[in-house]
């Protein structure tokens, strides 16, 4: 197993070393123009030839302080599918204090025509143009010109910040690099943590004094030179169940730890510790205020509760009806302007909604709190330093009766005491408004499990009749719950299945508990299948697995250096009762498999019985873990490749 390293590098220990520099813009090599692939990765639809960036903190000329960072990189595209990497977006932050820019960007793309002679194309001057995402982000888009397979293209552009961020550096992308060097330049006023992160190590990591490199109103300070290199870096796949890709890639990071005043040589201190934390967020309007604010929600909650004198009765009221009035508004966040405001105007954000149902439940008297928590696909928190950026979510936790209930009233379709796959990630920091802050572990209350019964008999004109009645259970049922919501009514959800299944046609249906979350969904389907060879009308090939069949396995890689994360374990059961008539008998049976995962991680089980003319044909697919680690990957993946043959496979009958 590769495990993840994190190197903590201090900026106080730093040796004279030699400096290194940006590579030539615009030199393409013949031996660049004539590769075809990349002999260490086949596969590669592109790769980074070269790579370099540069981050100082610098004065303008309008003497306000700024962070400075040049990128330059050199791609070389291999085929079609490599053209992708011709197009570059770079988000830019809406700031106060005056926004992220992107200078002159410059680029071109070499190739070679139609003749075999070798073209340059420029980057045009108008190529780059800005469009606003929302009132937080902008971005900068641009696309290489005349992109070919097996052309060279080659841009560089100079971003600038008003704030004191020095952008991380990520070394590992989707396709593979032959080199990427880092430099950064620190005056001595500033100090950051830096960390190292990812599977990698680095092949150079030097460090030296520059002397009275940044001089502001006659103070004066040192700087401290980095320079981080990686060369020959794989590319990073990603693959299916993974929580954010920055969590395993090999990257460098930056986050400021203090800075000191020039005049007064006072040192404000940027890393806290969690008790800073916990009394800036009581104290913080959209956050800590909010949550006192029990009084003013009793117009809305004390009708909700009236009557009711169990708390887990209270709580689950309280939840339903904040999830039915505030609708999200598909943003994240962990604060909120106006609880009440979003009560009125019945929509808002995650902060809106489940710090309103942390004070909804405080109004109603049951002892709640919020957790914060970073998504999956925004991945882990810093746990060494607290930085409540890195947080963007946040739910709720109801304490009842010795026991807690983590809850989100974001999804009108999540039950009581389910949080969606986004929030299982690792762990949640409880903020409490009478209490220091603590950590807890965010899992999954519920599995993901279904059932499925086929009851059929065959006719005497060869089709299957009977019924297929399925249990969904937990995260299966939510999932199957926002299947259906997709449709206008339960009859267009029936009409669109009929639609897509080959050889069967659904004669009635019956479908429970759409919208009773605690229980599990049913879907009772009376069929009829046609299942004459059509080659052989004495014989009949019957494949039972036309609901969900699994087709394509989802572990591909030959190798997985991080962890297979499925957020729950899951249960799937299949039984098929089958009926033939007198005069047919079974000529081939799928045969019994019994696969199990190590550590008892899970197991693939069929079974085939048969009593006269009738018989039962069964599989079991358990997945008991949450989380699997590298070095178990290939027991997984083979698991899924029986669970593939197996469904392939069909039972024939034929006539006596």
């Amino acid at each position: 197993m590769k495990k993840i390293l994190l190197l903590l590098f201090s900026l106080s220990l730093i040796s004279t070393l030699t400096r290194s520099q940006d590579f030539t813009y615009g030199d393409v090599s013949p031996h660049e123009m004539d590769m075809k692939k990349y002999v260490k990765d086949t596969a590669a639809r592109a790769v980074v030839l070269n790579e370099y960036g540069n981050s100082q903190i610098l004065i303008g000329s309008d003497e306000k302080l700024k962070v400075v960072y040049n990128y330059h990189v050199k791609i070389k595209i291999i085929n079609t599918k490599g053209f992708d990497k011709g197009t570059v977006e770079i988000p830019l932050r809406i700031l106060k204090n005056g926004d992220e820019e992107v200078g002159e960007v410059k680029g071109y793309t070499t190739y070679t025509d139609e003749n075999g002679n070798l073209q340059t194309t420029e980057l045009g001057n108008k190529a780059a143009f800005s469009t606003n995402e929302n009132k937080y982000w902008k971005t900068l888009k641009f696309t290489m010109p005349n992109l070919k397979p097996g052309c060279v293209i080659e841009y560089k552009y100079e971003f600038t910040s008003s704030e004191w961020i020095i952008p991380t550096w990520k070394f590992q992308d989707d396709i593979p690099k032959l080199n990427s060097l880092y430099e950064v330049h620190i005056p001595g006023f500033w100090n950051f943590n830096i960390s190292l992160r990812g599977p990698y190590k680095l092949t150079k990591n030097t460090a030296e004094i520059e002397r009275e490199c940044f001089t502001r109103h006659g103070a004066k300070a040192d700087c401290s030179h980095m320079t981080f290199q990686m060369a020959d870096i794989p590319a990073f796949i990603e693959e299916d169940n993974m929580t954010a890709p920055k969590n395993f890639m090999s990257a460098v990071y930056f986050e400021l730890s203090e800075w000191t005043n020039f005049d007064t040589g006072v040192k404000t201190k940027f890393t806290k510790e969690w008790k800073d934390v916990d009394f800036e967020m009581k104290k913080w309007d959209h956050f800590g205020v909010q949550l006192k604010k029990k009084d003013q929600l009793k117009p809305y909650i004390l009708p909700v509760i009236a009557g009711k004198t169990d708390e887990l009765e209270k709580a689950k009221a309280v939840f339903t009806f904040i999830q039915k009035t505030i609708k999200w508004n598909n943003f994240t966040s962990i604060s909120s302007e106006n609880i009440r405001k979003a009560l009125d105007s019945h929509t808002g954000t995650v902060g809106d909604i489940n710090l309103t149902l942390v004070t909804a439940l405080g109004t109603a008297g049951i002892n709640a709190e919020a957790v914060l928590l970073s998504t999956r696909r925004n991945g882990l928190v810093n746990k060494l330093y607290p930085v409540v950026d890195d947080f963007d979510y946040v739910v709720a936790k109801a304490n009842i009766g010795g026991k807690s209930y983590l809850l989100d009233a974001s999804d009108p379709l999540l039950s009581f005491d389910m949080l969606p796959l986004r929030c299982l990630n690792d762990q949640g920091r409880v903020m409490s408004l009478d209490k220091p802050s603590y950590w807890i572990d965010l899992v999954a209350s519920q599995r993901k499990a279904q059932t499925s019964n086929y009851d059929l008999t065959l006719q005497s004109n060869g089709k299957l009749k009977g019924s297929i009645t399925t249990y969904y259970f937990g995260y299966e049922a939510y999932d199957r719950r926002k299947a259906i919501k997709k449709f206008n009514t339960l009859d267009e959800y029936v009409e669109n299945l009929d639609d897509k299944l080959v050889k069967t046609k659904i004669l009635t249906s019956a479908i429970s508990n759409v919208d009773s979350l605690d229980m599990p969904l049913t879907e009772k389907y009376e069929v009829e299948i046609d299942a004459f060879d059509n080659l052989n009308h004495n014989k009949l090939n019957f494949n039972p697995f036309f609901f969900d069949r699994i087709t394509i396995n989802p572990f591909k890689l030959e190798d997985r250096n991080y962890p297979v994360d499925m957020g729950m374990s899951s249960d799937d059961r299949f039984i098929l009762n089958m009926h033939l008539p007198a005069d047919y008998v079974i000529d081939s049976a799928p045969q019994g498999i019994a696969v199990s995962l190590p550590n008892k991680g899970g197991k693939f089980i069929t079974s085939f019985t048969g009593e006269g003319n009738n018989f039962t044909f069964s599989n079991v697919l358990q997945l008991t873990k949450t989380i699997y680690e590298p070095e178990e990957y290939p027991y997984l993946k083979e698991l899924f490749n029986k669970v593939i043959a197996t469904e392939k496979g069909e039972i024939v009958f034929k006539k006596k």
